[in-house]
């Protein structure tokens, strides 16, 4: 998969597109340059991190070997950092410097951009699709100590808008990031906007509560959950998420088109998720069928409120980083 753009002139504010491919049914990625010439990565785009980061040449570990390695000294405007990168996951973590270049992201070009550069990685990174990682959350989360990719866009005159956009879809090709503004080709209807709640880190905004025909099933009083595209799943505390799927009674051989829709109520807004949505399907790997369908599951699992991918392939959702907002609107 290639990114593509609109061949810009210097000095144009102009959107552009970025275009992810959708793997396994839970992960997506797009593919940006790093360096002089440009060495291009697959990286996971997450709204839920702030950081960009890719394995360097250095990395000793295992998990490195599957994935990309930049080398520093191949790129005649890498700058060495002087601080050191990490970063910790609930499986392990990933560590070593950090360094300044040029980023590539489709058409746009990036100037004098922090990254963290992997020298040392937990074993479960060797097994993902993307090399690396590119947040796009605020500068406060930021744990490189510098400016996030997204706001140096902003503050380099490249985008026309504060704010951009994801459509992701359930097939393979044609999902998409849209950096300065939203398009309406990826949407039906209007963009539903909600303040964020307390903005100051991850893109948090306020459920009132979640409905089944019409009963509140889950966040009774309200809730806050993050809205994050490296999540897959839509999570929530393991009291409401176990009732969510007791409502839903499903069971091996359940027809999913009797299953009914759950509503988020959120901010006099009701967005329907239909059965369609979040009800996936569970692969498996092997040698022979590398990826292979094994069986069904709901979208729903136990943690802090996160409304991922699940939740965010129904609906085209817009990140205002000017206004602390988060738009959704109907998916195409």
């Amino acid at each position: 998969m290639y990114s593509i753009g609109s061949n810009l002139k210097a000095g144009k504010r102009v959107k552009e597109q970025t275009f992810l491919k959708f793997i396994s049914s839970t992960t997506y990625y797009g593919v940006i340059g790093i360096g002089t010439p440009p060495q291009f990565f697959r990286v996971l785009f997450d709204t839920g991190s702030s950081d960009l980061w890719v394995p360097s040449v250095r990395c000793t570990s295992s998990a490195c070997d599957r994935h990309g390695k930049f080398n520093s000294s191949a790129s005649s405007t890498f700058q060495a950092g002087t601080n050191p990168f990490y970063i910790s996951y609930n499986s392990g973590f990933a560590a070593g410097s950090t360094g300044y270049d040029i980023m590539k992201i489709s058409d746009l070009y990036v100037e004098h951009q922090v990254f963290g550069l992997t020298e040392t990685e937990a074993v479960f990174l060797g097994s993902v699709p993307w090399d690396g990682i590119l947040g796009l959350a605020f500068p406060s989360m930021s744990l490189e100590g510098g400016t996030p990719i997204f706001d140096n866009m902003w503050n380099q005159g490249k985008i026309p808008q504060n704010m951009f956009s994801m459509y992701l879809s359930s097939s393979v090709e044609g999902s998409v990031l849209i950096l300065g503004g939203t398009d309406p080709s990826y949407y039906t209807g209007d963009i539903n906007w909600i303040p964020l709640y307390h903005a100051t880190n991850f893109w948090n905004i306020q459920i009132q509560s979640i409905t089944i025909n019409g009963n509140t099933v889950a966040c009774s009083g309200g809730c806050e959950a993050v809205v994050d595209s490296g999540t897959s799943l839509i999570t929530g505390t393991s009291k409401d998420i176990n009732n969510i799927n007791g409502w839903l009674g499903a069971s091996p051989g359940h027809n999913m088109n009797l299953l009914p829709n759950i509503v988020f109520n959120i901010n006099g807004y009701s967005f329907s998720l239909p059965p369609s949505a979040y009800v996936i399907k569970v692969f498996t790997f092997s040698l022979l069928s590398p990826q292979s369908a094994s069986g069904c599951r709901t979208g729903f699992a136990p943690g802090t409120w996160i409304l991922g991918e699940v939740f965010m392939r129904q609906f085209y959702t817009a990140f205002d980083v000017g206004n602390n907002m988060v738009g959704f609107a109907q998916a195409v």
